[in-house]
């Protein structure tokens, strides 16, 4: 089984954790390390000859042009993480519409290669921001990577499905990529990315991705964002459970990154889309498209 590795690229000043407190979102407020980051980022991934996804921050691209040539001309995929690193829910969707334009543009225009996928700050796609699909639709994305299908602090996602689905818009299909989850004992899990793979014990995540490889037969979509390897950034101010978030486990993260690695085979998200809409392109009706497709893609809903 091929699991799916995803780099949100952004930089330490973007987390929403401090958003409040420091309009982190004024990159000139603070002194940038996304390039070295990053740049270290691809130093691991090609040392251990592995592809992903990487999905930027469009004010970055804007910035750092060249960081994002580089990431493409390595062989991985480019994809959009927003302008400003705004939570969707807190936009309206004109607002939502054109930092996703400019953001789309931006990397197009750094990378030199066409943006399909997005994927929104703190995974911001809720239930009360559902029509930011067919934003994406209109903009002419194919597939989003939003949702995160839990109980959250900051929203409740835990009803949509654990498996990829199409959202079907009056503006096209978009395929929803969720981010990954374990099921134990009837509860669900996050798995395997941000402070989840920093914080919980590395044997934690190997079992959970060797349990949905093996036993459910699906690959698991792994992310990081480049500043959990550089635990010599600079600390912002914030309250308790932001720094926590933040800040634990950042010593370890390298090492947990590099193992996973070696323990497991990683492809950028855009080769499993393809897959899955080529499968679906060559079945006569939905219902075989499903059948050989299994369990990757469970269903449609439409809005």
């Amino acid at each position: 089984m091929i699991n799916v590795l995803t780099v949100d690229l952004e930089d330490y000043y973007h987390a929403t954790a401090f958003s409040a407190n420091l309009g982190s979102l004024n990159g000139d407020m603070h002194v940038s390390r996304v390039e070295h980051n990053t740049d270290r980022t691809l130093e691991i991934l090609a040392q251990n000859n592995c592809l992903a996804t990487f999905f930027a921050v469009g004010s970055v691209a804007e910035k750092f042009p060249q960081l994002i040539h580089r990431i493409v001309r390595a062989g991985h995929e480019v994809a959009c993480h927003s302008f400003a690193h705004r939570q969707v829910f807190t936009l309206t969707r004109a607002q939502f519409f054109e930092d996703t334009r400019r953001a789309k543009v931006a990397i197009e225009n750094a990378g030199g290669t066409a943006v399909i996928g997005y994927r929104a700050p703190s995974f911001s796609i809720t239930k009360d921001s559902e029509w930011a699909f067919e934003v994406l639709a209109e903009l002419g994305f194919t597939y989003d990577s939003s949702i995160f299908p839990i109980r959250h602090l900051n929203f409740d996602m835990q009803d949509a499905p654990r498996s990829p689905f199409f959202v079907t818009t009056s503006c096209g299909s978009i395929l929803e990529f969720p981010m990954t989850t374990i099921q134990i004992a009837g509860m669900r899990a996050p798995l395997a990315g941000g402070a989840y793979l920093r914080v919980l014990p590395y044997w934690y995540t190997r079992w959970g991705i060797r349990h949905l490889n093996t036993s459910e037969c699906r690959p698991a979509c792994v992310y990081l964002h480049p500043w959990e390897l550089d635990p010599e950034q600079p600390r912002m101010q914030g309250n308790l459970t932001a720094r926590l978030r933040h800040y634990f486990g950042l010593h370890g993260a390298e090492a947990k990154f590099r193992r996973l690695l070696e323990d497991f085979e990683f492809q950028p998200l855009r080769i499993l889309v393809e897959e899955l809409n080529n499968n679906l392109s060559q079945a006569p009706d939905t219902s075989s498209a499903q059948l050989r497709t299994g369990e990757f893609c469970s269903n449609t809903i439409e809005l």
